[in-house]
């Protein structure tokens, strides 16, 4: 079935106007729903009823829109005065600048649309699309849509142009408001983990790769069970998150052991396997030096109640 456009719109490039048209760059997949029944099977109906007395019953078609401006108090609006503010909405995408386009962190990616050239528009849209690829940099612009003003990102893909609606700063949140402790890996497992990467490593991304398997699992259940049998859940396999104090380099090591990747790359992780087994008697000749070092330092008596500092190794490990 052929695409239908969402919007006709203008998208302003210096005093260049080019026409364009609006498409929705994705849809949803469709949803496993369930419906709320009675206990004999029968479907129950939702129905919307006045605070006042909790039983009257309202049609949609007595119900109007309103804002609380206060607790309890609101302005009511009018279908016709609602379509009047979509209306008032600006059917321009002006464009206020060009950067580059990695410099968009995709953190602030919501929703994407394809924009299309309308009639006349064909030439301009090329230009446009030609002069971004080329400088590899990307639009930014200003776009009024719904009610709402939008900050987008409008970049040249391979077939044409991608409309990207932008979120505010305000609307992201920070990492730092996280307090991440960030630790330094030491340099074993830093290799160990670079290989790691290099074994599972791709070129490219291809989205055909992946499916929905929690999906499929689902119908498989529902399908089980039109046919009379009964769904039970399977165990799940592990322990729960964070129950478990791992070592990291064997863990790593075990990791490249498993990977598709090991036989093909298997003298190379031996490599970097050898090297974190001799960091790690290089930091085990270490600290039995120190001991010995101290060996003759008479220490004071521990107050009671005093915590038991723990190994260096140890600690590395959380």
């Amino acid at each position: 079935m052929a695409a239908r456009s969402i919007a006709s719109l203008s998208l302003s490039f210096g005093l260049v106007s080019i026409p364009v048209k609006l498409y929705s760059a994705t849809e949803s997949s469709e949803t496993i729903r369930f419906n709320l029944l009675t206990k004999d099977g029968s479907r129950v109906k939702q129905q919307y009823v006045s605070e006042k007395d909790m039983t009257t019953v309202v049609p949609r078609s007595e119900m109007i829109k309103g804002y609380e401006f206060e607790k309890d108090q609101y302005v009511l609006f009018q279908p016709e005065e609602l379509k009047a503010l979509e209306e008032d909405a600006s059917h321009v995408i002006d464009i206020v600048s060009f950067i580059p386009e990695k410099e968009v962190d995709p953190i602030y990616y919501d929703k994407a649309y394809f924009l299309a050239p309308d009639k006349r528009g064909g030439k301009p849209y090329s230009l446009l699309r030609a002069a971004m690829r080329e400088s590899g940099r990307c639009a930014l612009a200003k776009w009024a849509w719904k009610g709402k003003q939008y900050v987008v990102q409008v970049r040249a893909a391979e077939d044409g142009l991608v409309l990207q609606q932008l979120l505010y700063a305000n609307e992201v949140r920070s990492l730092t408001d996280l307090d991440i402790e960030i630790t330094d890996p030491t340099p074993a497992e830093l290799k160990l983990a670079l290989q790691l990467i290099d074994q599972i490593s791709q070129d490219t991304y291809d989205p055909t790769m992946f499916e929905d398997e929690e999906k499929k699992r689902i119908l498989a259940a529902i399908d089980a069970k039109i046919a009379g049998k009964e769904v039970v859940a399977s165990p799940h396999a592990g322990e729960e998150p964070g129950a478990q104090v791992i070592d990291l380099t064997a863990a790593l090591m075990a990791s490249l052991k498993r990977s598709p990747a090991a036989a093909t790359k298997a003298p190379a992780a031996a490599k970097v396997a050898k090297a974190a087994d001799a960091a790690d008697a290089a930091d085990a000749g270490n600290v039995t030096a120190m001991a010995k070092e101290r060996k003759g330092v008479r220490r004071a008596p521990k107050t009671e109640g005093e915590p038991v500092a723990a190994p260096a190794r140890a600690r590395a490990r959380k």
